[in-house]
């Protein structure tokens, strides 16, 4: 997929898949709907909703790591930036209906070039570097030592056998 063609969810999560450095999880809220991340920037802590697309707050992380940053709207709904991210970074360019879409492609397209590689979504994920690799659902597992009675009912409370 061309890096100058994301958008919604799938910007925002290779938007988190580039920021390695800060974040150490990626999972799937909202049943699959919503990107949320686990990761500590710059000593905040964030765990939950990860929406760069949709929010300045979230893009800030990106914005913050820009050296030097250009744009210009002329006006016909699209908005081209060129973004020098890390003091030897070479500038990239990225476009977009507004700043902020503009600014996370050129993100994405500094991080991992001009196409990422499709992927699905609601697959909960640990990032090793710029490695992202599948994680599954914790399980809950019991650790009573208690034999199971099938005569008992729930809630029953009953005294301790007697020796």
């Amino acid at each position: 997929m061309k890096t100058s063609d994301l958008e919604g969810a799938t910007l925002d999560y290779w938007v988190a898949r580039g920021l390695h450095d800060f974040i150490r999880e990626i999972y799937f809220t909202d049943s699959g709907e919503t990107l949320s991340i686990r990761g500590t920037d710059r000593g905040k802590a964030w765990d939950g909703r990860f929406l760069p697309s949709t929010s300045w707050e979230a893009a800030s992380v990106v914005l913050e790591r820009a050296c030097r940053l250009e744009m210009s709207d002329h006006g016909r709904g699209e908005v081209q930036c060129t973004v020098t991210f890390g003091a030897q970074g070479q500038p990239v360019q990225g476009r977009g209906p507004s700043l902020r879409i503009a600014l996370l492609r050129a993100f994405v397209q500094h991080s991992f070039g001009d196409t990422v590689e499709d992927v699905y979504l609601r697959h909960p994920q640990t990032l090793l570097g710029t490695r992202a690799e599948s994680i599954s659902e914790q399980t809950a597992v019991s650790t009573a030592g208690d034999v199971p009675v099938p005569e008992g009912r729930i809630g029953d409370v009953r005294s301790a056998p007697r020796p």
